[in-house]
């Protein structure tokens, strides 16, 4: 038996995946140059330094608008009950009728 005995997926199907994956990181560009031009319109050099600590994940909206920072980002940044964090909503998926 040789690896090519393995199923084949259909170019189509990781076509869609690398789109989706360049249309994010284009995104990403995008907020950070924008970032990057804000300079003196409230945007100091200790922000870009705590640009190095952030996290990107999923969560649910929750009752009253509420989201939470899973366990594992809350340790990875040092973030604890009380302090203040910065967010950026972009919405995934919508689960409406």
């Amino acid at each position: 038996m040789t690896d090519d005995d393995g199923p084949t997926w259909p170019p189509t199907m990781f076509t869609g995946w690398q789109e989706a994956s360049e249309q994010a990181m284009e995104q990403q560009q995008e907020l950070l140059k924008q970032m990057f031009q804000a300079g003196a319109g409230g945007l100091d050099m200790n922000q870009l330094g705590a640009m190095s600590q952030t996290a990107t994940f999923k969560t649910r909206v929750q009752s009253g608008g509420r989201i939470s920072i899973p366990d594992a980002e809350r340790e990875a940044l040092d973030i604890e009950e009380g302090d203040i964090v910065q967010t950026v909503v972009i919405p995934v998926k919508r689960n409406r009728e």
